[in-house]
């Protein structure tokens, strides 16, 4: 219990430090939400075809956040060191890498949509629609890209407040052009799952802009548009060392979850279930919000105390009590979760989308599991993605948050619900069995120690 005894003001300063990180996720994941009523209330077709299509850009868009994660391993120990040129180095990888990646995922979905559909879901009904979105939908990661590798470079210099303020602007922006473009309002066409599509990337679009205004003109990180462009030999073979694991963790882990959609998509009465799986996911998201905060807010704590050469014994103590306060960061949200499901989803959350009796039956049972598993995952989240991460040790976090997903939880839930055809409930059991796994592999590696690594240059180097 002593490694909980911190210095003055560590836990209001944590706290503080999340608070906006908590404030941009909910905001993100409330445009998803919007994105969900919306598109739920053109009818359960339709909502199923956009959760297909999405599957794929759920890919993108972890595959996005591992390279922001990669650079932010070592921009938070470089800010621990006061190195900005260096960040800037690290910046710019970060946008060769994320923005060719991007520009790649949205020329081929918008050249084969129907071609991607086919491959995700074997439901022709649902092909069209999702079709009509993708094509749109994929510049909008173009966006996210450029803007979301300066903002997690901020983020990691204890500056989250450029995201938090940003994102909520956007996010409101998102919402009412998905009003407008979906059903046709003021004056624009109805588009449907397109409209819902070019609302997100004119919202992304926009946070593109502010992004270069604010780069522009912030004290916080001059901008070296030599260093940029021309990021280095040595801080390539860096960014590659420590960021390729981070981006293969998400990646795979998100290709994980597609696959969930995939052998959903396979499943006899795939269209109620994909809706109830969309429906969960976003409401999880919702209440989870605080989970992902306490992770990142995790890795920039031992990153910046690593950066500046404290000790070990320091260090490992900072662990312990980000662990601690993500402990009960997931029992809160376990609270919030269940409270959701007893009282706001017959009332209010099902009547506004157009889904069956069994659909609504199967969300409530998926969102039963989530929050069983809860405080588990906040424990899992705050070591692969905060502790582990942001001490350089992410090969093992790479290990632990993939090695239970291929090695257990797809193969088991691909034979129940593919071979065995035991039903969604089984199925979605494999699915959340993957956070019992991680935690017992989590917890020892911990206690050892073995994650503490240094893995910045010397200004001279």
């Amino acid at each position: 219990m002593h490694l909980l005894k911190q210095e003055r003001g560590f836990y209001r300063d944590t706290l503080l430090l999340m608070l906006p990180l908590i404030l941009q996720n909910l905001v993100t994941n409330f445009m998803a939400l919007a994105d969900t009523f919306m598109v739920g209330a053109l009818g359960e077709v339709e909502l199923a075809a956009v959760s297909s299509a999405n599957s794929l850009f759920y890919v993108v868009s972890l595959l996005i956040f591992g390279i922001q994660s990669g650079a932010g391993v070592l921009v938070a120990q470089y800010y621990g060191r006061g190195n900005t040129e260096a960040i800037n180095r690290v910046m710019g990888m970060g946008y060769y890498v994320s923005l060719t990646f991007t520009c790649l995922v949205a020329l081929a979905s918008f050249l084969f949509p129907v071609q991607i559909m086919r491959v995700l879901t074997n439901n022709p009904s649902l092909w069209e629609p999702g079709a009509d979105y993708a094509r749109i939908a994929g510049f909008s990661y173009v966006c996210m890209a450029a803007s979301g590798i300066y903002i997690a470079v901020q983020r990691s210099m204890e500056n989250p407040r450029l995201g938090a303020v940003l994102l909520t602007v956007s996010g409101a922006m998102n919402i009412a052009l998905n009003y407008m473009l979906i059903y046709g309002k003021w004056g624009a066409p109805a588009m449907g799952c397109a409209g819902a599509a070019l609302a997100t990337l004119i919202s992304r679009a926009f946070e593109v802009a502010v992004v270069a205004l604010y780069a522009s003109r912030s004290r916080r990180l001059k901008l070296s548009v030599p260093l940029l462009l021309r990021p280095g030999r040595r801080m390539a073979a860096d960014f590659t060392k420590y960021s390729l694991p981070v981006v293969l963790n998400e990646g795979f882990w998100s290709l994980a979850t597609t696959l969930y959609t995939v052998i959903m998509g396979h499943m006899a009465g795939s269209t109620p279930i994909l809706a109830a799986y969309t429906i969960a996911g976003n409401i999880d998201k919702m209440c989870a919000v605080a989970l992902m905060a306490a992770g990142n807010t995790a890795a920039i704590i031992i990153g910046r105390e690593i950066g500046r050469g404290s000790a070990w014994e320091q260090v490992y103590s900072k662990g312990v009590a980000m662990n601690f306060v993500c402990l009960i960061t997931g029992v809160v949200s376990m609270g919030i979760l269940l409270a959701v499901r007893a009282t706001l989803l017959d009332s209010l959350i099902f009547p506004l989308i157009d889904i069956s009796a069994g659909a609504g039956e199967t969300a409530k049972y998926m969102l039963l599991l989530i929050a069983l598993v809860m405080p588990l995952r906040s424990l899992n989240l705050c070591n692969v993605v905060g502790v582990f991460r942001g001490g350089g040790d992410v090969n093992y976090a790479l290990k632990v948050d993939i090695g239970p997903l291929y090695c257990i939880c797809v193969p088991s839930a691909a034979l129940c619900g593919l071979v065995f055809g035991l039903g969604i409930e089984a199925v979605y059991i494999c699915i959340v069995f993957d956070d019992i796994a991680k935690t017992v592999l989590c917890l020892p590696h911990l206690r050892g120690g073995r994650w503490i690594n240094s893995i910045t240059r010397s200004e001279e180097a």
